[in-house]
Parts: structure tokens; sequence; C-alpha cells
């Protein structure tokens, strides 16, 4: 498989569905605020599901054992069940579950403190549900987060952070912006690398076992960035098929 080129192909699917979602409201004369119409008709990132539902596939899944529009309730623990965007459960065994996530457009601001809790109380869900005997026999899952921003000048540029009592953590700080009554005033980092550092904590403090962060215009040919090494696509994929494999041998041994 040339994931280099079905990845492209996802994403340009993805802004081609997200145009004609908004098209078909602007027809039936229903039109969202914003760029809201561009994503209520759904299933924007469904070729990118497909795209990992290949990979796995591919590393010797059972294609029906892998989950993408139906189905997809796993149990909870701090509510009854919670629905991924993929889900592998194979002989009544959870293998793996993905979440799929994006930005677009000019309003990001309040969407990045969303997407960052809505990920952390997801995994915490699951993983408690899991510790508590919820997925019955099942062998310790894969959780994968993927995460694509729009690549527009608005999510590159530093935002003040807002720190009346308390000094954020210094990553989010980002380049001594000015000096003001001799007290250092920090720009802080873009929306961009806030979502990159995001994606990068939820690997490292093991709420996901791998997740991949990605930028790209929006654009009649996507141009895809992929701005950190540890998030890119390629090694998000190696992540996958080697839980995949790993599954299976255990279950052959």
């Amino acid at each position: 498989m040339d994931t280099e080129k079905r990845l492209k192909e996802a994403v340009q699917s993805y802004w081609d569905a997200r145009a004609k979602n908004k098209e078909k409201q602007v027809q039936s004369g229903k039109i969202d605020a914003g760029t809201r119409g561009e994503v209520t008709g759904g299933t924007q990132m469904g070729a990118l599901e497909v795209l990992v539902a290949d990979l796995l596939c591919d590393a010797g899944l059972k294609r029906l054992d892998v989950r993408t529009r139906t189905a997809l309730e796993l149990p909870g623990y701090f509510r009854a069940t919670k629905k991924w965007d993929l889900i592998v459960v194979s002989d009544r065994q959870l293998v793996l579950a993905m979440e799929f996530k994006s930005q677009a457009g000019k309003s990001i601001g309040n969407n990045v403190n969303n997407r960052s809790e809505e990920a952390v109380g997801s995994a915490k869900d699951i993983w408690t549900a899991f510790r508590e005997g919820c997925f019955g026999n099942s062998p310790t899952p894969f959780l994968g987060y993927f995460f694509l921003l729009e690549d527009r000048d608005n999510v590159k540029k530093p935002v003040a952070n807002k720190e009346p009592y308390f000094s954020v953590d210094p990553v989010f700080r980002g380049q001594v912006g000015k000096v003001q009554n001799g007290v250092e005033r920090y720009a802080g980092v873009s929306y961009g690398k806030r979502y990159e550092l995001l994606c990068r904590r939820l690997v490292l403090e093991r709420l996901y076992n791998s997740a991949c962060f990605i930028m790209a215009t929006n654009s009649p040919n996507t141009r895809i960035t992929q701005p950190a090494a540890d998030l890119t696509f390629q090694r998000f994929a190696a992540s996958l098929r080697g839980h995949a494999v790993t599954f299976l041998g255990s279950r052959n041994g």
C-alpha cells in the first residue's frame, strides 16, 4: 500500500466532504452559522477511517472485525457507553479503539480546550472501564488518537495566555514577547503547537498508545505537513500494525 498517497487522498476527501455538506445546506436554505454547515452532514473523516481499517486488515485482522460506521459503542465507567470512531472487536475481545478529530476554519480558540478535555476524558473513561472488567477477557487494548488541523495563518500565530494567579506550564509560554515594568511578557505558543503538545502528552501520559498530528491546506491539491517526528502518520501506522500483529500472534501462539 502506498501509505503517503492514500493519506493525501483521504485528507482531500475530508475537504470535499465538508464542501458538499455546506453545499447541501445552501441548497436546502438551512445554513448553520460559521463553518458548522460544513460538518453537520457527518462522515467527513470517513476516508481516513477506511485508510486505517485497510492498514489493520493488511496486518492480518479480519475485515468484519474492524468497524467504522455502525455498532461503535463501548462501555464506559463514568457513563454507560461512548461511541468511538473505529473499533476492532474479535471473538468478543476488544483489540483497538480510535478517535479521529479535526479542526478547521477561523474559530479555533475554545475548541482547543474542548478537544483536550474530550480526549483526556474518553481515555480515562475507557481505561477505568477496562480495569473494572467491562471488556471480559480482552487483552489490554490499543487506543489511538488521530488529529487533523487545517493549515492556515491563524493556527500559526502566538496566542497569549491569561495568568491572573499562577504561571502556565513553560511549554505553553513560547518566546519572550516584551518586557513591561521589568516583567517579561510571553507571546505564548500557537494553537497548532498546542494541538501538537496535546497529542504528544496523551501518549507520554499513556492515555493513548499512539497519536498522529497532521496539518493540511484546504485546497484542490491539499498540502500535508507533519510538524513533529514523533507524531507522523508513518509512525502511527507502524504502531497500529505492530499491535495487530502482536494480538494475532498471541492468539496463534
